[in-house]
């Protein structure tokens, strides 16, 4: 009568969809994942339990949730991709994968959706990679709360910390990713939300976004990069409250924005980088309540860039606030405070009664010629910089802040 119970029990859990928990560990009836994966049933949990296993090419292809018990260690022995998800439902918790398979013709990655959506991969420490997290044609997914360290040299042998090709409405929030080609990288990735991470020390860029659309990076940190973002061939992304800082070398940027148009910059710091924003053939952007600060040049405009506005920013001493490489101007600078602005305010209603004008002489000369850079601090400079301000010959003579703010804009 027992063995009755017994069986009608075990029928009951396997076709009424309760799940159940597959334990894996050295001294388990299941030493391993792969075995683990394999014998699961849709919508059961794994849990790995702390140890190090020696595995590669594993392949879950069914609603799983897989969950580590202190951090236990996936070590893929560089003999190629280590983890591949190619069902819809899955969920990676906690695990500690590393030795990812190095190749100059696969992309191969520690962690790898392909064709899946509904995904979660959170808590996941990845180190010793090529490709850290690479979602593939797939949507619907969260990527929370990583730590992804490389161990990149040059850019031609090395891969990307979270990689999105033609994939979308993913969220990627509170990671760490340090160390590789680029921090986070999307490609034909729609509708996404890239939130509250730490992008830094990357050979190339923090992030960077290729014919992405609808996109949304906010409260994110891109420190000490090649270069700390590029937005190329986009339109519609909202860029907000990110600080963008020591982003320093001949060819860097905070942020580089290229055929980017109707997007939105509001309340991010730019602060002691090479070039804060490097603008070219982009429009209709609305740059608002930016801090500019202790950067190489603040803005570096480089053409074809029409109808933008720069509404109430912070330009605090830059060695240039604005660079301009063309003598014709559509985009209006309206209401910024800049710290070497030397009008005055009689009225004292806040506004400087005289527009500023924001590209020095001296700015165009170094575009043109850069070695002339160590002229800086030169009284000669100053002669010509003011000249140009009086008489603009050089400079577009309609590049002018009507209403320059007297004190520091604080929000």
């Amino acid at each position: 009568m027992r063995a009755k119970l017994v069986l009608w029990v075990l029928i009951f859990m396997t076709y009424s969809g309760i799940s159940q928990t597959i334990e894996v560990c050295s001294t388990c009836r299941i030493t391993s994942l792969s075995q683990g994966i394999a014998m699961a049933n849709p919508k059961d949990t794994i849990v790995v339990k702390k140890g190090t296993y020696l595995e590669h090419n594993i392949k879950i292809d069914k609603p799983l949730v897989i969950v580590g018990n202190d951090y236990p260690v996936i070590d893929g022995q560089f003999k190629g991709e280590v983890m591949t998800i190619i069902s819809d439902g899955v969920t990676i918790d906690g695990l500690f994968i590393i030795n990812v398979g190095t190749s100059y013709t696969e992309d191969y990655a520690a962690i790898r959706v392909k064709k899946s959506k509904n995904f979660v991969i959170q808590n996941v420490v990845l180190e010793k990679l090529f490709f850290g997290i690479y979602l593939e044609k797939s949507s619907y997914g969260k990527v929370y709360h990583n730590k992804i360290v490389g161990d990149a040299k040059e850019e031609y042998n090395s891969g990307n910390g979270i990689q999105l090709w033609y994939s979308n409405h993913i969220e990627i929030e509170h990671n760490y990713v340090v160390h590789v080609r680029d921090g986070i990288y999307l490609e034909f990735s729609d509708d996404c939300l890239i939130k509250n991470n730490v992008s830094s020390m990357n050979l190339r860029y923090g992030l960077h976004f290729m014919f992405s659309n609808n996109d949304i990076y906010k409260n994110n940190t891109f420190e000490n990069n090649g270069a700390g973002v590029a937005v190329m061939f986009s339109k519609k992304i909202k860029m907000l409250n990110n600080i963008f800082r020591e982003n320093w070398g001949t060819a860097s940027y905070g942020l580089l924005l290229k055929e980017i148009n109707d997007a939105e910059i509001i309340g991010n710091t730019f602060e002691e980088n090479t070039i804060g924003i490097n603008i070219e053939g982009s429009n209709r952007i609305v740059y608002k309540h930016n801090n500019f600060i202790k950067n190489g040049w603040a803005i570096k405009v480089r053409g074809a860039t029409y109808s933008n506005h720069f509404i109430e920013n912070n330009f605090l001493y830059n060695s240039f606030d604005l660079a301009y490489n063309s003598k014709v101007n559509d985009n209006s600078f309206d209401m910024n405070f800049w710290s070497n602005y030397t009008g005055y305010d009689l009225n004292k209603d806040g506004i400087g009664d005289v527009p500023h004008r924001p590209i020095k002489l001296f700015s165009y000369i170094v575009n043109k010629t850069p070695e002339t850079i160590i002229l800086l601090r030169s009284l000669f400079i100053d002669v010509i910089d003011f000249s140009e301000k009086v008489s603009p010959v050089f400079t577009p003579d309609n590049l002018v802040d009507k209403k320059p703010i007297i004190k520091r804009i604080a929000w």
